[in-house]
């Protein structure tokens, strides 16, 4: 019972509830029990994804002084030189799907790829980083469902978006990431004795 007592001790810092959500489930499914610490972390300008993860997850433990993990992500389309990429969450924010598909309009090219990166933060290991990629392709028109830019994105062996694919959660570029973090935090459990 101890360990589950420690499982739950791990909080997810995000001012995006769908992010939570949709992490809370792989988690969950994954014998962790997440809690929401909802906030607005400060994000770094860099080209480096790994970048600005680390510092969300440092600066998310400051604010949550406990075992914290952050979650940042980016599309990177490769006829656009990898934009958005780590601006992908200020890009939607300001010319959302339709701004990213009218970038595409003459493009036969519709080639991208997720990345995710876990980044876990404590007071014993300081942070560690996971990352993920899925390779798929910007449809040519905005489906409807989803949130952010799953009405566009095709995963690879896929004929429709992460919008409406059957089960997001078992093969996304988020899904990766925590299960590779999970993997990890539960053999460091188990390596306590809990």
């Amino acid at each position: 019972m101890a360990g589950t007592q420690q499982l739950s001790e791990l909080s997810f810092a995000t001012s995006n509830e769908n992010k939570f959500q949709e992490a809370e489930r792989i988690l969950s499914n994954l014998g962790i029990k997440l809690n929401f610490f909802k906030t607005t972390l400060e994000e770094m300008q860099s080209n480096n994804l790994s970048d600005i993860a680390e510092q969300k997850a440092i600066n998310a433990y400051k604010l949550v002084q406990k075992s914290v993990i952050i979650e940042d992500d980016g599309l990177f389309i490769d006829s656009l030189n990898g934009f958005p990429g780590p601006y992908s969450s200020y890009v939607y924010d300001t010319i959302g799907n339709n701004g990213i598909m009218n970038l595409l309009a003459d493009s036969k090219i519709r080639d991208a790829k997720f990345v995710s990166i876990i980044a876990y933060c404590d007071g014993d290991y300081g942070v560690k980083l996971f990352e993920s990629s899925i390779p798929g392709k910007i449809s040519s028109s905005i489906e409807k469902g989803g949130w952010g830019y799953d009405p566009i994105f095709i995963p690879d062996g896929e004929s429709k978006t992460y919008a409406n694919v059957y089960d997001k959660d078992k093969f996304s570029h988020r899904a990766a990431s925590l299960t590779k973090f999970s993997n990890w935090f539960l053999g460091k459990q188990k390596d306590n004795g809990q």
